[in-house]
C-alpha cells in the first residue's frame, strides 16, 4: 500500500480506496511540527504500519529543515525508539 500524502496528513488506503491508516502532524507559528495522532485499522495492527507512518511524518519534517515534538503517544515511544531522528525530536 502506497503512502498519500496532503499538508498536514500522511495515511494509506486499501485497494477500495478506505483509509485504514493514518498520521496527523501541525506546524506552529516557529515553524516546528507536533505529531498529534496515529491511528491504522484492525487489519493492519501488528504489520508496522504505524510506524511506517510516523517515519515518513519524521522524515516529511526533517526535509522542511524543522522539529517536532509528539504529542500522540504512539509517535512519542516512537522516537524513543529511534535515535537516529533525534535530530528532530523535541521531547
Amino acid at each position: 500500500m502506497d503512502l498519500q500524502y496532503s499538508a498536514n496528513k500522511i495515511w494509506i488506503e486499501n485497494e477500495e480506496g478506505k483509509t485504514v491508516g493514518e498520521v496527523d502532524f501541525f506546524q506552529d507559528e516557529q515553524g516546528n511540527y507536533d505529531i498529534v495522532h496515529t491511528e491504522v485499522d484492525d487489519s493492519l495492527r501488528g504489520q508496522g504500519a504505524a510506524g511506517r507512518l510516523v517515519q515518513a511524518a519524521a522524515d516529511y519534517i526533517r526535509s522542511t529543515g524543522h522539529q517536532t515534538k509528539a504529542s500522540c503517544s504512539y509517535a512519542s515511544r516512537w522516537f524513543m525508539r529511534h535515535k537516529d531522528y533525534s535530530d528532530i525530536y523535541l521531547p
